[in-house]
């Protein structure tokens, strides 16, 4: 594979534009790399049935959505009219599970949150854009919701951030591109709170294994990108 512009543990050129919509709670439009996801966090005042805690008090929910818009790949992208397919739940199950550790969902109360996260332009991790833009747009929602005085409490208890790590050509490389995870050995997603506590890991050996040591060392370039992800998503509030 051509080597790329970047050092291997360097993220790829990312910037996030907060409030891009005007219609959702709240929004955000991440470009990371050639990669770029609108990100939207939308408000409805009901639940699913189903949550209920034993004492029968409710408490909110969060619940996230995927989708790559038919121009966003080289090749036309059909349209998943019959329900989402299986890498397109794993996906969305996976920015569900980040974003509700961010949340006291009792402080939440009655109500849920919708994350859709929509891919416009795909080369490679859109599911961890999709995170980290998602936690903007999440934020913006919330103080929305605080300000209008729907929230007593301020209900968000974590700042998360995710990106993907592998081993391309025997060398561990930060933030993949699309080529670069096409080729790769081993391909690892891992999602971090502010603290350097993880959230989820993600690792697969691409029709090969890697070591403990290669192991720990994308961890460290993880760990290494997501706090620069995360500055990035503070200096979007400035």
């Amino acid at each position: 594979m051509e080597k790329q512009e970047r050092e291997n543990g360097q993220i790829r050129e990312t910037k996030i534009t907060p409030n891009y919509l005007e219609n959702p709670t709240g929004s955000a439009l991440i470009e990371t790399g050639k990669t770029k996801v609108i990100c939207t966090a939308m408000v409805e005042e009901s639940l699913p049935p189903w949550i209920q805690n034993n004492d029968g008090m409710e408490q909110g929910w969060l619940t996230g959505r995927y989708g790559m818009l038919p121009g966003s790949g080289e090749s036309r992208i059909r349209r998943e009219r019959r329900g989402a397919k299986g890498r397109t739940k794993e996906i969305q199950r996976l920015i569900g599970r980040a974003l509700r550790t961010c949340l006291d969902l009792k402080k939440l109360g009655p109500r849920t949150i919708w994350i859709d996260c929509d891919v416009i332009q795909a080369d490679g991790g859109t599911r961890t854009a999709s995170i980290t833009g998602s936690w903007i747009a999440l934020r913006l929602a919330i103080n929305k919701l605080l300000e209008e005085g729907s929230l007593e409490e301020d209900p968000i208890i974590r700042q998360v951030a995710a990106t993907s790590v592998g081993l391309v050509d025997d060398e561990i490389l930060l933030d993949l591109a699309y080529k670069e995870d096409f080729s790769a050995q081993v391909d690892m997603n891992v999602v971090m709170d502010v603290d350097g506590k993880y959230v989820e890991i993600q690792a697969t050996g691409e029709e090969s294994v890697f070591t403990r040591e290669q192991h720990d060392k994308m961890l460290d370039y993880a760990e290494k990108g997501i706090k620069e992800l995360i500055k990035i998503q503070k200096e979007a509030f400035s």
